[in-house]
């Protein structure tokens, strides 16, 4: 009679736990929201964050409604040690998957600041280190529920061997994509090009390849060992800024010290105005030879990045030849000139001319 009346009250007991439990949780969760809304610039950011915190607390807070309500029912006593052992495996697994989180956003972080100009962290060490820390949680957990890890440590060893004879291609991707993003000369967020003549935005290093975003908004994705053979060009290194170099020709009656001034005052116009100009650099002209019909000068300007160098370029050209017109500046057409005397004076040799000639000479 005595355990009929204890498990009538103690299962409600129970349940009654677990729904305070998941009350207490959500109330926490809007409390939360509440009292740490983000700021407009890293809302996006602090948000997903803010989600991570909350998502583990909301599973501290099942396990431990769980836990309670079974220390109130009724069970036997050879379920307690599995329920026990149950319930640590998952407070460890949660533990390890929210460490994993919080390893990577600290990694984030933490390079972020210490260098404000730093590119995003490739996606393979973010993975690398998300995997790392999974791993031994796992192994942890295995530990814990009394399964023993050296044969299958053992076991993957060997294994490990079989596998990788069979995926020499893939995991040379791997090494090779582990290699580019610790080496930083190809980073996220940078302008490259390829030896095959391939360009664009860097959008990840990934285990198996590297996608880039053409500047016409296509995705090009490059194996990671290829990349790593391959002799590649970034636009973004040593700095973002790069020259920009416009070539001009103009006629040979023209006044050279007026079209040097002419074009440095329509070069520092386009730094100080044109969008993704350099206001603080000063353009300069050099002049460097005498073509087929005109004077060729060329014209040094700089672009805050490589996307800005079309712009730069396009707004120079214009303006620089609605100047050159006004100040009656020619740029010429290429001119070819044919001596007619010279081609009407001149006699074809005969074939008997010829030998007359090869006798004299001899």
């Amino acid at each position: 009679m005595l355990t009929s009346v204890a498990l009538h009250w103690k299962v409600p007991v129970a349940l009654g736990i677990l729904v305070v439990t998941g009350l207490l949780g959500i109330l926490l969760w809007r409390a939360l929201l509440r009292w740490l809304a983000p700021p407009a610039q890293n809302r996006e950011q602090q948000a997903t964050a803010m989600a991570t915190v909350i998502k583990f607390l909301m599973m501290l807070a099942a396990l431990g409604g769980i836990a309670a309500a079974s220390r109130w029912a009724v069970f036997p006593a050879a379920w307690l040690g599995g329920i026990d052992k149950a319930l640590v495996a998952a407070l460890i697994g949660t533990l390890t998957w929210f460490l994993a989180k919080l390893c990577v956003r600290l990694l984030v972080h933490f390079v972020s600041r210490s260098n404000q100009t730093a590119a995003p962290i490739a996606g393979v060490v973010q993975n690398t280190v998300r995997i790392s820390i999974l791993v031994l949680g796992t192994l942890v957990i295995l530990g814990t529920l009394g399964i023993s890890i050296t044969p299958l440590l053992t076991t993957v060893g060997i294994g490990g061997l079989a596998v990788a004879l069979g995926l020499q291609d893939t995991l040379a991707n791997l090494f090779a994509g582990v290699q580019i993003a610790i080496a930083g000369n190809i980073r996220v967020g940078d302008y490259v090009r390829l030896q095959s003549t391939e360009e664009g935005y860097v959008d990840d290093i990934r285990w198996r390849a590297t996608r880039i975003r053409t500047l016409l908004n296509n995705c090009v994705i490059i194996p990671n060992s290829s990349l790593a053979h391959s002799i590649v060009t970034n636009f973004h290194l040593p700095a973002r800024d790069l020259a920009v170099v416009v070539e001009v020709g103009v006629h040979y009656t023209s006044d050279l010290e007026r079209v040097e001034r002419v074009t440095n005052e329509v070069a520092h116009d386009i730094m100080a105005n044109a969008v993704g100009g350099v206001p603080e650099f000063s353009p300069y002209v050099r002049f460097h030879g005498f073509a087929a019909s005109s004077i060729d000068f060329s014209v040094y300007l700089r672009a805050r990045e490589f996307a800005d160098t079309i712009v730069v370029r396009h707004a120079f050209i214009k303006s620089l030849a609605r100047r050159f017109t006004e100040e009656g500046i020619v740029i010429p057409f290429p001119i070819r000139a044919i001596n007619l005397d010279q081609e009407r004076n001149a006699q074809p040799l005969m074939p008997g001319n010829q030998a007359s000639q090869a006798s004299a000479g001899s």
